[in-house]
């Protein structure tokens, strides 16, 4: 296979007037590479060539075997662990953990923080969770698929953020920041809903040994503990615990996020001084050296104390979120998009989402549910439920926003990529053979339905806007 050298990418980013680091920075990279992984996933799980090895590859076992020679001890970590099943169970801990910290923040500082401004995103985004699901349990109500409800329930925030930003200004900010906080409202609407409703058997010793060492890391958070190792190893053991305990292991990223300190280990006064004392140390004639010698050990010694100050400075919670997301966003996303996207299509035929799916007894209409439940559900449910808000007071209707264009950015709502497949991925669980051909069905469905809403959203927007003008 030729590899193209990453300064070959670079030099021809650079020559239309881009970078990595620019690219990585614009608010539409997420989902333009998430929709290109999701392309790549489609062709190789399809394509004659290499159907048979990306399927083998993502079904290669993944293990750790501690044997003793008169094979007394004989245990075998993680149990069942497939690449799939890393990448989901493991990687997406990662994805978790990241919106467990950006939730986070925005209770704390941003735009969940005043009760006001949280009330109408966050019933809102309630809306949107529940007329997607009711729509899905009318199409499927009785039958062998009826848990499926939870997959119609999320927004991909990557996805709806990143056509926003190319749709530019005609979008109110008011409501770009409406449907970014309406994201954040429903990625921990669909983390109580994968935790209450898609979790397994429960082993309620394991699980409280867990709570335990989460009180634990609690108590150390409240007494005003700033060590990182000391939150990240008990996270860990956590993720070890819920992966055991049958509660879906991803969880223990956010539970553990929540409790990452958001204040610094220094404070301002500290900082100055420190900023004073060390930039004296680095002036002062006996410390100076030659520009080719520059730092000598003293100086070196005097950089890294401030760097470790400046590092310090700032909260531990927005040092994760700002070194992870990067990674987050074109790493982990990307390589569940490769293995979860993959659907196989064993005929034109598999994209008519309108028609049960045939050979699954008692099976009720998936991909219909699914579809709708994005396509209609989510824009219907947000809109009446910001209406009722507002109508009752308990909200505020964002500035410069209108009904219309509310209605068209709801519509982006219905974009439920990562997290819907995430749900698709548990559900339909003890069906046997039916188990893998109905959640192909819902990824193409919610595929589709994603793929129909953006459009609809966009055309919405871009018309609504258009009207506004000339009036």
């Amino acid at each position: 296979m030729n590899i193209i050298p990453m300064y070959t990418w670079n030099k021809r980013l650079h020559g239309m007037g881009l970078s990595w680091k620019t690219f990585m920075n614009q608010p539409w990279a997420g989902g333009v590479t998430l929709l290109l992984c999701v392309i790549v996933a489609m062709l190789l799980a399809n394509l004659p060539a290499t159907a048979h090895i990306y399927h083998q590859f993502l079904e290669t076992h993944l293990t750790a075997q501690i044997k003793s020679p008169d094979g007394s001890i004989n245990w075998i970590f993680p149990k069942d662990m497939t690449v799939e099943k890393f990448i989901n169970d493991i990687l997406m801990v990662v994805f978790f953990f990241t919106v467990g910290l950006e939730i986070k923040r925005e209770v704390v500082c941003g735009e969940l923080s005043n009760v006001k401004k949280a009330l109408l995103p966050v019933i809102a985004a309630a809306g949107g969770m529940a007329m997607p699901a009711l729509i899905y349990t009318l199409f499927n109500h009785g039958t062998i698929t009826d848990g499926g409800w939870g997959i119609p329930t999320a927004t991909d925030i990557a996805f709806a953020v990143g056509i926003m930003s190319i749709l530019g200004n005609r979008v109110p900010v008011s409501l770009k920041i409406f449907l970014t906080a309406l994201a954040i409202a429903d990625d921990l609407g669909a983390i109580l809903v994968v935790a209450i409703f898609y979790g397994g058997s429960i082993d309620l010793p394991l699980l409280c040994l867990a709570l335990a060492i989460i009180a634990v890391v609690l108590i150390m958070n409240i007494l005003g503990e700033k060590r990182l190792f000391l939150y990240l190893l008990p996270a860990i053991v956590v993720w070890f615990l819920f992966y055991y305990s049958g509660i879906h292991s991803t969880m223990s990223g956010v539970v553990m996020a929540f409790l990452i300190p958001m204040d610094a280990r220094y404070k301002r006064s500290y900082f100055n001084r420190s900023l004073v004392k060390y930039k004296n140390k680095l002036a002062a004639p006996m410390s100076v050296s030659d520009e080719e010698d520059f730092p000598n050990a003293y100086e070196r010694h005097c950089l890294r104390r401030l760097s470790h100050i400046s590092n310090n400075s700032i909260g531990m919670s927005y040092r994760l979120e700002y070194k992870l997301n990067p990674w987050v966003n074109f790493c982990i996303m990307p390589i569940f998009a490769l293995a979860n996207a993959g659907v196989v299509i064993p005929d034109v035929s598999f994209f008519n989402i309108f028609q049960s799916l045939p050979g699954i007894v008692g099976a009720g209409h998936v991909g219909m549910g699914i579809f709708f439940g994005l396509l209609l559900g989510k824009p219907i449910g947000i809109t009446l439920a910001s209406l009722i808000a507002i109508k009752l007071k308990v909200g505020e209707m964002p500035d410069k926003a209108t009904w219309k264009m509310m209605f068209a950015v709801a519509c982006l709502g219905g974009i439920g990529f990562t997290m819907s497949i995430f749900v698709d991925t548990l559900s339909f669980s003890g069906l046997g053979e039916a188990t893998e051909t109905l959640r192909s069905s819902g990824k193409i469905a919610v595929l589709l339905g994603s793929l129909c809403s953006g459009i609809m959203g966009s055309i919405l927007i871009m018309f609504f806007h258009k009207m506004e003008n000339k009036n």
